[in-house]
C-alpha cells in the first residue's frame, strides 16, 4: 500500500491547494456561501469540486490494484498519469483553457478505465484462476 499512499498524499496536497484558491476568492469577494454570482469563485469551486469527485474513486481503484498485487510499474504509471491529469485539468479550469481541461479529463478517464480493467484482470487471475 506504499505506492498508492504516495500518490494519495500528492493528490491530497492538490485538493488542499484548490481549497485555498476557493478560500482566497471567498475572502477577496466577501462571499461566505455558494458563489455569490462571482465568476472567479464559481471557477475556483468547480476546480475543487471536480478534484474531489474524481480523485477518491481513482485512489480506491489504485489501492485495490495494489492490494491485489498489481505490478509496481503499472501502479506508478497510473499514479503519475492521474497526478498529471488532475494538475492539467485544474490548470484548465482556473485559466479557463478548454484544451487543458479536456486533456486533463482524458488522462483521468484513461486512468479510471485502466485501473478498472486492471483490477478485473488481476482479480480474475488471482482468485478465479482465469
Amino acid at each position: 500500500m506504499f505506492i498508492s499512499s504516495f500518490y494519495a498524499a500528492i493528490l491530497a496536497l492538490l485538493i488542499v491547494y484548490l481549497a485555498v484558491v476557493v478560500i482566497r476568492s471567498r475572502r477577496k469577494n466577501k462571499v461566505a456561501f455558494a458563489d455569490g454570482g462571482v465568476s472567479e469563485l464559481t471557477i475556483a469551486r468547480s476546480a475543487h469540486s471536480n478534484a474531489t469527485e474524481y480523485i477518491p474513486i481513482a485512489l480506491l481503484l489504485m489501492f485495490g490494484l495494489e492490494w491485489n498485487q498489481g505490478h509496481e510499474t503499472l501502479l506508478h504509471i497510473f499514479g503519475s498519469v492521474l497526478v498529471l491529469g488532475r494538475l492539467v485539468h485544474a490548470r484548465g479550469i482556473l485559466t479557463e483553457t478548454l484544451k487543458w481541461r479536456v486533456a486533463g479529463m482524458m488522462m483521468t478517464f484513461g486512468v479510471l478505465v485502466g485501473l478498472s480493467l486492471s483490477n478485473v484482470i488481476y482479480l480474475s487471475i488471482l482468485y478465479f484462476r482465469f
